[in-house]
């Protein structure tokens, strides 16, 4: 689904949602004087209800009614802004942001960034399946520079397609300092605009809020 095409299917899901809100108000509001009006015809006449009494139901639907009314607009509104929102990022597409989201793996190296705490004086970066399983373990370079992580497992064979999570041990004279997340270079392929705002969708599906991109870069 392209940019254009998400927004036009958001816009008819609020023109519909707002429009099935409005049906369903009316006629909730027809029950209503339907009742109050056989409430009135089966009034005791001898200890008749104040006209005050029913003015006061009246006012009460009412406001009940405009506060469904006013939310169906605040979501409508949200909504709206959250699709301009999207043009704003559309340019992000294409290209590559750092966050700490899984990395989608295919074959082609990955390129995660990781941030060795100070103090370190050896660094081991970890790699886990989309189940949480270790699959690799190897030393690298202490230092904040990107490089690239090419798949292979602990055993020496290529992994599979899939989604894998990194993290980086720390250690001072084999003295374990921290395990730190590592954030990951993805490509993104869609920014969808939602309620809460633009959400950006990465290769191999994983989805995360523009406020997480730490870095963006040329796709290489």
């Amino acid at each position: 689904m392209t940019t254009v095409t998400a927004a036009t299917t958001t816009a008819s899901t609020v023109s519909s949602n707002t429009s099935r809100s409005t049906s369903a108000i009316s006629s909730d509001f027809e029950t209503f004087l339907k009742m109050l009006t056989v409430q009135m015809q089966n009034q005791d006449p001898l200890n008749p209800i104040e006209s005050s009494d029913y003015a006061v139901q009246l006012a009460t639907f009412s406001g009940v009614e405009q506060q469904v009314k006013t939310n169906d607009l605040l979501e409508s509104l949200a909504t709206q802004m959250g699709v301009m929102g999207m043009t704003q990022f559309a340019g992000w597409v294409g290209m590559e942001a750092r966050s700490d989201a899984p990395a989608y793996y295919d074959g082609t190296p990955v390129t995660v960034a990781p941030n060795p705490v100070t103090g370190s004086d050896q660094a081991i970066l970890v790699a886990y399946d989309a189940a949480g399983t270790e699959v690799s373990r190897e030393a690298v370079t202490v230092s904040a520079d990107p490089i690239t992580w090419d798949g292979v497992g602990t055993s020496g064979n290529e992994l599979p397609t899939g989604l894998y999570t990194f993290k980086l041990e720390c250690y001072n004279s084999g003295s374990l300092l921290s395990i730190e997340t590592v954030e990951t270079y993805n490509r993104i392929v869609e920014a969808q605009g939602t309620g809460a705002g633009t959400a950006l969708v990465l290769r191999g599906g994983t989805t995360i809020d523009t406020g997480d991109v730490t870095a963006l870069r040329d796709a290489g």
